[in-house]
């Protein structure tokens, strides 16, 4: 598997090293960051020719360097529900039908910029975390737990027995995700724009969120309305001080 461009493998770097099997960059680039943190962790570090490094990386926009890392490793739900107050419990989002890797590569950067969330997608019906999603996360994979389970219905059994709220994002029908109180500690599951979710998840949800829309009747894609509901669910989680978070702008 490959990591593209400047900020995802510094943030590999910093977070994984030992996840990296070797770094390429395009001869005349500087960057001395990359190479002395590379140097550091004793991880090759090798200069192309620019044809030679575009045939390499087949052409791919990655700022002038590229890393061969290891397949992502996923973490598991169980360890998500491990964590007990004073660690702070996560907020976790199941992901129904999502099989964009853009989308996937957004939600994952969005949800790691808030903190305190956890992300488990199913293993069919499902795209998994590949190199088109480590490109779009920028390195949020590194900063972010990500799960991958056989069936979301078993998951959503196991979170509300440990006395987590289960909710899902609906497009229309809901409560007003803008005027209803959100009970914690959470989970929630967002659907595809064309799929949303499955009928069988909804009827083990205690409560359907829909954002209004007053404007034109289409929808959000899963990677905006997974920003929206997160960045609700962070409001309400947090006694906000605009302040107090002036340098985490992502």
């Amino acid at each position: 598997m490959r990591l593209y461009g400047k900020n995802s493998i510094l943030e590999r770097l910093k977070s994984a090293p030992q996840t990296i099997k070797a770094i390429y960059i395009k001869k005349g680039m500087n960057l001395e960051t990359i190479a002395t943190l590379a140097r550091q962790n004793d991880i090759p570090f090798n200069s192309l020719p620019e044809q030679k490094f575009s045939n390499f990386t087949q052409g791919i926009n990655c700022q002038g360097v590229v890393a061969e890392v290891e397949k992502f490793t996923y973490s598991f739900l169980e360890d998500f529900l491990l964590r007990d107050e004073k660690d702070g419990l996560l907020t976790i989002v199941f992901l129904d039908h999502i099989t964009d890797p853009q989308n996937l590569g957004s939600i994952i950067r969005t949800l790691a910029c808030f903190g305190d969330f956890g992300l488990v997608l199913p293993k069919d019906a499902s795209v998994s975390v590949n190199e088109t999603v480590l490109k779009v996360a920028c390195g949020a994979e590194s900063f972010l737990p990500v799960a991958q389970i056989a069936n979301l219905s078993v998951g959503l059994d196991m979170v509300k027995d440990k006395d987590y709220w289960v909710a899902a994002a609906v497009p229309e029908g809901g409560e007003n995700l803008l005027t209803t109180k959100l009970a914690f500690p959470l989970a929630i599951v967002i659907g595809s724009e064309g799929k949303g979710v499955r009928r069988s998840l909804l009827n083990q949800v205690d409560l359907k969120l829909t954002l209004p829309m007053p404007g034109a009747n289409i929808s959000f894609n899963a990677a905006i309305a997974t920003a929206i509901f997160s960045y609700e669910i962070f409001r309400q989680k947090n006694i906000i001080n605009p302040f107090a978070f002036k340098d985490k702008i992502c």
